[in-house]
């Protein structure tokens, strides 16, 4: 009997240290001699925070200054034209070139009139007396008729003035001549019975032409018209140069 109450005792003396064991918290001795309780914990990082470094990492991006990318920082591109850029330009490219047809068929039909004047002037003055070197100038001075005058203009390319037309004329036979109409009035022998080929000049010196038989004279008359052949107009003085 004393047996089986020990065993109880010992039975129930042991369940009571398990539950203590169980429900109370390990306590350790401080050096003060004081009871410390001791607690052991764990952080985790959130996973929702981790995704959002790694999102962070992947899409930042830093340039050093001096960086060197192998020279395509400094690419020149061609820039590109759009259609109706293109368009623009084909429309100009073809306006210009009917502007030049337009202005080489306008000289082209100059050149015909002005020889069609020549012609027909030429043709109107064969009463003029042959006088050997004479005639020799006023037929080479006929074939510029219909030369525009130009003021200051001394070749057919160029037009003439009144001075620059006689100069010209002259100057094929070997004759030199003073550039205006003042100066040209003292070369040459003054005659009163002009002949074809003879410089003709007003008293003052402001205009001069060749005389061409008749009563006639060729001349540059004045801008807004073209070299031509008319009666004299005015009293003239005359010059025997051949």
């Amino acid at each position: 009997m004393k047996k089986t109450r020990k065993y109880v005792s010992m039975m129930a003396a042991a369940t009571i240290c398990g539950m203590l064991s169980i429900g109370i918290p390990a306590v350790a001795q401080a050096s003060d001699g004081s009871e410390a309780v001791v607690t052991s914990s764990r952080s985790f990082t959130p996973g929702s925070k981790v995704r959002a470094d790694l999102l962070t990492e992947s899409t930042a991006t830093t340039v050093e200054k001096d960086s060197s990318w192998g020279g395509i920082e400094s690419l020149n591109v061609p820039a590109t034209k759009s259609q109706a850029e293109k368009d623009a330009e084909a429309k100009a490219q073809q306006a210009q070139e009917q502007a030049q047809a337009a202005a080489s068929r306008n000289q082209s039909s100059q050149q015909v009139s002005r020889s069609a004047a020549r012609s027909s002037t030429v043709s109107a003055i064969t009463d003029v007396p042959a006088t050997g070197r004479g005639a020799d100038v006023v037929n080479y001075a006929l074939q510029f008729q219909g030369i525009p005058y130009v003021f200051g203009g001394t070749s057919p390319a160029t037009g003439f003035d009144c001075s620059g037309f006689t100069q010209y004329v002259f100057a094929h036979f070997g004759i030199g001549l003073p550039r205006t109409a003042d100066a040209q009035r003292s070369v040459g022998v003054p005659v009163t019975d002009p002949a074809p080929g003879d410089l003709i000049v007003t008293p003052e010196g402001s205009h001069v032409g060749i005389y061409v038989g008749g009563g006639r004279m060729i001349h540059a008359p004045d801008v807004g018209r073209t070299v031509t052949v008319e009666k004299l107009y005015r009293p003239f003085e005359y010059r025997r140069l051949v």
